[in-house]
């Protein structure tokens, strides 16, 4: 897996020509990982960009791409995760997936992938079954690997505990202002490769937040080592040892974002930051219910919050 990837999560929850051609662009400078979602309806999109892509030679095939997908709760069910996948891969026009995670630990009632969670319609899954479908998944060719996403360190004990094929990745909400060091450090001994999404935040999303942007202490780091507050933020990622999704459809910017390879910080940096507050900012509150698999955020994250 190429350690930096790009993101393709929209506001408006579907693709356009707009994000085909940004993704071509990224293609074009550099980006070979690419993360998207059924949720996203970016899939349709990337195929697109791929497309393209080959066809101006860009890429000489479709191998030199990573690409992620996911399952999205609709689908948490061992009758349909074959058949999710092979739709995300007619979306994709795609033979196989790099990496098919498991989006979120909860199922929703089958039914049309849809925005608004309605809270009637969370379920608990069953993660012996809902994997043993995913490991099928991985033994038919249709995906490299397996995985997960937003899954704390008690839901994934209890996942590994019945899987044949432990998860490659968890890809979770990670950047300074939330570091992750328990759940990092349980992947890390487990073998699981942490996948860090909103590494800056996810400021200007509808559930994003401004405090890695407007952080005093990583505009100070910024300054000193002349670059970006955006590149000390993904370059303190990429030094806990995890790959990292990043998410701009400006080509200045996604240039920016690649460089980040030829310097480090230094012990005082990180010690600045390591220090700094934390507060999870993606909580997925619309999966916490009282008639639900989880009652409460503290449930749903095992206290990380």
């Amino acid at each position: 897996m190429p350690v930096l990837g790009m993101g393709t999560a929209e506001n408006l929850l579907e693709g356009s020509e707009r994000v085909k051609l940004a993704l071509v662009k990224a293609i074009e400078v550099g980006y070979r990982h690419f993360d998207t979602a059924s949720m996203y309806q970016t899939e349709e999109s990337l195929g697109e960009a791929v497309a393209e892509a080959l066809q101006l030679g860009l890429i000489k095939s479709r191998d030199e791409l990573f690409i992620t997908s996911k399952l999205w709760c609709t689908d948490a069910h061992p009758d349909r995760v074959l058949l999710a996948l092979q739709n995300s891969l007619r979306n994709l026009k795609l033979e196989y997936l790099d990496l098919y995670l498991i989006h979120y630990p909860v199922s929703l009632k089958p039914g049309k992938i849809v925005p608004n969670v309605q809270k009637d319609d969370l379920l608990p899954m069953d993660y012996k079954s809902v994997w043993a479908a995913m490991e099928e998944c991985q033994k038919l060719g249709l995906t490299k690997s397996i995985g997960v996403s937003n899954f704390s360190c008690k839901i994934l004990q209890e996942l590994m505990a019945t899987a044949s094929i432990p998860p490659a990745v968890n890809q979770v909400e990670m950047n300074p202002m939330w570091q992750q060091k328990k759940l990092r450090d349980y992947c890390k001994a487990n073998n699981i490769l942490v996948t860090a999404y909103s590494p800056l935040g996810a400021k200007g999303t509808f559930w994003g937040s401004n405090a890695v942007i407007d952080s005093e202490v990583l505009n100070k780091i910024a300054l000193a080592r002349g670059k970006s507050l955006a590149q000390v933020s993904l370059r303190w990622v990429y030094e806990q040892g995890v790959s990292l999704l990043v998410k701009s459809y400006n080509e200045e910017r996604m240039k920016e974002n690649l460089k980040i390879f030829d310097w480090e910080l230094t012990t005082e940096d990180l010690n600045a930051i390591s220090e700094l507050p934390q507060r999870r900012v993606s909580i997925a509150d619309v999966l916490v219910s009282v008639n639900g698999p989880f009652k409460s955020l503290e449930e749903l994250w095992d206290n990380e919050l």
